[in-house]
């Protein structure tokens, strides 16, 4: 191996430590054992690692910026827009300066030489840029975990995304659902990924067979429309739908209106003799569509992300509400305490999500 292919991360896998360990004990600082810090700096003689010049100038004087990087899609979802006010906001308490990365892979290593960290919000493992980022000689904390073979992150901060699906599922299912379905999204991200085996798990566990379609990580309402429509046409017995993708539930709203669905719980009283049976999953309905079609039992609608869509529709719809301004400040927060070592590197933090019940999984009032 030249000097020229060496890498913080050849040195951190050749001397058994992580990458920060590398970075600290290379620049004689961290809290590193003096045992450790020879054992890398030999390690790192001997493989012919060298430092590049936008590393050793970012050691000797704060650029007094950071970077972020969002997935592709973020332009057109109003989470990463709100993820990025708050780490902004949480940026410019410690006198820092933001820099939205573009991103194309080479545009996003030049600008990651003139900051002093940087913010990776949801990497995906198909994104080119991800290993650049997390191997640019700065600390880098991501928003979520990343999953792909690339140096390990400086910090993260995580949300307990099955946990979050799994109260969905269960709250739909305690509102008397029993075929639910999931709108799962496509993508390696540590999110996606955790959703659509959630769902498959989650089912296992319950004997349920639960409906999974697998939509866009950035799903159109449209797209969404089109695959419930899809769903409740093949699978008519569906009676609840959770929906991933940021924005994307209004368009379930339509499919179900499409397929003369009641969203929401739907009373004895104002269903006539519509009932549900908790212990067969059977349901009766004195109400029919077209002859011969499946009886239209009511649909419940959840999403995985709340926001301005989820709250604003008709009927409003039940959602996992992220907080992500607030996940922007902790991401940025973290990156902050590492820069000005108020808190060692490899820490990871976990960020509280709350459940938003409302009308699509309610009874009528």
């Amino acid at each position: 191996m030249t000097s020229r292919t060496v890498t913080l991360l050849d040195v951190a896998r050749a001397a058994g430590v992580s990458k920060s360990t590398v970075s600290d004990a290379l620049q004689g600082s961290g809290r590193v054992a003096e045992a450790t810090r020879e054992r890398v700096r030999a390690v790192a003689e001997e493989l012919g690692y060298r430092p590049n010049s936008a590393a050793r100038r970012l050691r000797r004087s704060s650029t007094g910026a950071i970077g972020l990087h969002l997935p592709q899609t973020a332009t057109r979802l109003d989470y990463y827009m709100n993820l990025a006010f708050g780490a902004v906001a949480r940026a410019q308490e410690e006198g820092l300066d933001v820099v939205l990365l573009a991103p194309a892979g080479g545009a996003s290593g030049r600008v990651a030489s003139r900051v002093d960290g940087l913010l990776v919000i949801d990497p995906e493992v198909g994104d080119s840029a991800v290993p650049g980022l997390l191997d640019a000689g700065v600390p880098v904390v991501t928003g979520e975990r990343y999953l792909g073979p690339a140096a390990t992150p400086s910090g993260a901060v995580i949300c307990d995304n099955a946990a979050s699906l799994t109260a969905l599922l269960d709250h739909v299912t305690e509102r008397g659902a029993r075929h639910p379905a999931v709108l799962a999204p496509a993508g390696t991200s540590a999110w996606a990924t955790a959703l659509r085996a959630t769902a498959a798990s989650w089912g296992q566990e319950h004997g349920v067979a639960v409906a999974l379609r697998t939509v866009p990580f950035a799903a159109t309402p449209q797209e969404a429309e089109e695959t419930t429509l899809a769903l409740l046409r093949t699978d008519p017995a569906v009676d609840a739908v959770i929906c991933a993708p940021d924005g994307a539930a209004p368009g379930v709203l339509r499919a179900a209106a499409t397929a003369g669905r009641t969203v929401g719980m739907v009373s004895d009283r104002t269903a006539g003799s519509t009932t549900s049976d908790r212990t067969t999953g059977s349901t009766t309905s004195g109400r029919t569509g077209e002859a011969g079609a499946h009886p239209r039992t009511p649909l419940l609608v959840a999403s995985c992300v709340d926001g301005t869509a989820t709250r604003s529709a008709e009927p409003p719809v039940t959602a996992v509400d992220l907080r992500p301004a607030a996940y922007g400040r902790a991401c940025a927060e973290l990156l902050c305490d590492i820069l000005a070592g108020r808190t060692a590197p490899d820490t990871v933090r976990r960020h509280a999500w709350a459940l938003e019940t409302r009308a699509s999984t309610a009874p009528p009032r």
